[in-house]
């Protein structure tokens, strides 16, 4: 019962005169007077950012920040794989025989994911990761990997939350929402799957990096709202590292699997 009621609320209020509101206060120049009580109420360290409070134009402005440089060291193992995303990780584990992966305790297929079954069967029996990115986050996207893109491109229309309550009672978000997929080769001839997904009404993922050659840690786009990355691994190619843990904080830049 209250998995219908909240997926009726969510359709009566997501659409496209939604988005665009939320898109228009956030980038208005009067909502810069919010940044201070969003910084406060999300306990965001200005001292990692890499312009000052009164620099930023707007309230989009500011939650699609940069940040200095040092405040997020690369793992520089070309054989590690590095979170591409400040976030939670959300869920973790082994891809089922099926090409389902379990995300509170919904299953999601890799076909609805990724569009496609052939793309899907590259990743059967492989590993999953889910990176949950809230509103206090920050939110640009970098580069897990050194790589070659191989294919990218979009699905879906609408984008429905993708927090605890969203993915509890959602009508799965990650395999439904607006989403840009990437996937890359490795140089070690792992191949990748990449997914950013959009949240909270607003298909709103800016890609900054359009070419072919992605660098570990190098940004290649943001998301203007909270958001989820997902990534996919081939059978037998990585096992994660130690600080993989549900509900784990993880910052870009931190190691998260090994190739193996």
């Amino acid at each position: 019962m209250k998995e219908k009621l909240y997926q009726r609320l969510i359709e009566l209020t997501n659409g496209k005169q939604s988005s665009n509101i939320l898109q228009a206060i956030a980038k208005a120049k009067w909502s810069k007077r919010i940044i201070p009580s969003y910084m406060k109420l999300y306990d965001i360290n200005l001292e990692e950012v890499s312009k000052k409070q009164q620099q930023f134009a707007s309230l989009h402005d500011f939650f699609t920040r940069e940040l200095l440089q040092e405040a997020r060291p690369i793992e520089k193992n070309p054989m590690v794989y590095v979170s591409p995303v400040d976030a939670k990780i959300e869920s973790f584990g082994r891809i089922e025989w099926d090409m389902t992966f379990l995300v509170k305790g919904k299953p999601y297929a890799l076909e609805d994911l990724l569009g496609h079954s052939e793309r899907a069967a590259n990743y059967a029996d492989g590993h999953f990761i889910v990176f949950y990115l809230s509103p206090a986050d920050y939110h640009r996207i970098h580069s897990p990997i050194d790589g070659e893109v191989l294919r990218q491109y979009t699905l879906g229309q609408k984008s429905y939350p993708v927090n605890q309550i969203g993915l509890t009672y959602g009508k799965k978000p990650i395999s439904h929402n607006y989403r840009l997929v990437t996937e890359l080769k490795t140089a070690h001839n792992q191949q990748v799957a990449f997914i950013k997904v959009g949240a909270t009404f607003v298909n709103s993922i800016v890609l900054t990096n359009r070419t072919t050659k992605w660098y570990k840690g190098q940004e290649v786009g943001y998301f203007s709202f909270g958001s989820t990355v997902v990534m996919l691994f081939e059978k037998d190619s990585i096992e994660f590292t130690e600080n993989v843990v549900q509900g784990n904080p993880i910052r870009m830049g931190e190691a998260f699997a090994n190739m193996l």
